[in-house]
């Protein structure tokens, strides 16, 4: 089992600044890729931006030059620097992490996938 624990949602200023953190726990024996999803009100859960093991990532064009992921290996965490913020950024983010339970399910590409249970953002004046 695996355990997200995300931190970092709350209200901000349009201009303003977050940090989202999710830390993973439980028996894994490798996280693969981790990312950022949000879901606004009415709206489908979309992907915002993820980081692979050897920090290759993708983000979503409407967070590009704003958003910054990153993770941390040792401490099996990912972060999200939200720079810029606009009020179309108001939604539910929640962390998603890929994961494999044993070397020989790594070497045959089997990997499980958790959700954490999401943090508020609101972009607001």
């Amino acid at each position: 089992q695996v355990q997200l624990v995300e931190s970092g949602g709350e209200l901000v200023q349009p201009g303003g600044s977050l940090r989202l953190s999710c830390a993973a726990s439980g028996r894994f024996f490798s996280l693969n890729a981790m990312g950022w999803y949000r879901q606004a009100p009415g709206k489908q859960r979309q992907l915002v931006a993820s980081i692979t093991h050897g920090d290759i990532t993708n983000y979503a064009d409407s967070v590009k030059g704003r958003f910054t992921i990153s993770r941390d290996n040792a401490k099996n965490t990912v972060h999200l620097q939200m720079n810029s913020l606009r009020p179309e950024d108001t939604a539910v983010y929640y962390c998603n992490a890929k994961y494999c339970r044993s070397l020989i399910e790594c070497s045959r590409a089997n990997e499980y996938e958790y959700w954490g249970q999401g943090t508020q953002v609101t972009v607001s004046s």
